[in-house]
C-alpha cells in the first residue's frame, strides 16, 4: 500500500533559534492530522540535531537534505550516512534540482548517494524533473525515464520515494497543472518494478493548490519548498482535504 508522505524542504533557510520557534507554532497544528500522514521536515544540517529533539515521539520525521556515498574521508563539506542516522534522520532528499543545477551533481552520483543513504537505513528521497526548455522541445518523458534508468541502479525500489519536481515550476510563478502532474508521475510509477513507491509532486506547491493535487489518483504527497517555511501554511498544506 503506498504511504502518503509530505515532506518540507527547508533548503538554507533557518538557524536553530528559528527552527524551535517555527516548532513552537507547528506542532500543535498536528493534533488532528490523520495518522496515515508521515510528515518529514528537512532542515539545514545546524538545525538536525536541535529538531531531532524536540520531534521525538511526535508525527513528525526528520529528513536531511544530502548525503555522501563514502562513510568518512577528506570529503570537505559533505555528510555521511552513520552521522545522520545517529541524530535520528530517516529521509534524506536526494538529487534535487539545485544539486544537479548548482553543484554539479550527476545521474552516476545521484545513484551512489542512494544506494548510501539505504546502506544506512535511511530512505531518500529521489527527485527528478524535466527543464522549460526540455519540456519545450517534447522532451519531458525520455529525460525522466533516463534519469531513473540511472539513478536507480541497484536501488531497493521498497525503501524509496521518488520527487517529481518539474524545474520550471519551482520558485518561477509557473504552475504545473495537477492533472498534468498526475500523468508525468503514472508515467514514473509504470517504469519502476514496485508499483508501491510513494511518488511525490513538488513544484511551487502552496496551501491554495493542495487539496487540488492531493485529489489526483498518482500522488501519494508533495515535497514543499517555500510554503513550509511558516508554520500556517505547512499545517495546511499537511492537513490538506
Amino acid at each position: 500500500m503506498r504511504k502518503i508522505v509530505i515532506a518540507g524542504n527547508w533548503k538554507m533557510y533557518k538557524t536553530q533559534a528559528e527552527t524551535t520557534e517555527f516548532l513552537q507554532g507547528f506542532m500543535p497544528e498536528l493534533e488532528k492530522t490523520p495518522e496515515d500522514r508521515e510528515v518529514v521536515i528537512c532542515p539545514p544540517f545546524t538545525a538536525l540535531d536541535a529538531i531531532s529533539r524536540s520531534l521525538h515521539g511526535s508525527l513528525v520525521q526528520l529528513g536531511a537534505q544530502n548525503i555522501h556515498w563514502e562513510d568518512n574521508g577528506a570529503f570537505t563539506g559533505e555528510v555521511a550516512g552513520s552521522m545522520l542516522s545517529e541524530i535520528g534522520v530517516r529521509y534524506v532528499i536526494v538529487g534535487h534540482s539545485e544539486r544537479r543545477q548548482y553543484f554539479g551533481e550527476t545521474d552516476e552520483s545521484v545513484n551512489k548517494r542512494l544506494l548510501s543513504a539505504q546502506r544506512h537505513g535511511l530512505i531518500p528521497i529521489l527527485c527528478v524533473g524535466e527543464t522549460k526548455q526540455q519540456r519545450d522541445a517534447g522532451e519531458t518523458e525520455s529525460i525522466i525515464t533516463n534519469q531513473l534508468e540511472k539513478d536507480l541502479v541497484n536501488v531497493d525500489q521498497q525503501r524509496l520515494v521518488i520527487a517529481y519536481e518539474p524545474i520550471w515550476a519551482i520558485g518561477t510563478g509557473d504552475t504545473c497543472e495537477s492533472s498534468e502532474a498526475n500523468r508525468v508521475i503514472g508515467l514514473i510509477r509504470s517504469q519502476l518494478s514496485n508499483a508501491d513507491v510513494t511518488i511525490q509532486y513538488g513544484g511551487s506547491v502552496k496551501p491554495d493548490n493542495i487539496d487540488e493535487i492531493m485529489a489526483q489518483p498518482e500522488i501519494d504527497g508533495v515535497l514543499v519548498g517555500g510554503a513550509s517555511l511558516q508554520p500556517a501554511s505547512f499545517a495546511r498544506i499537511v492537513n490538506y482535504q
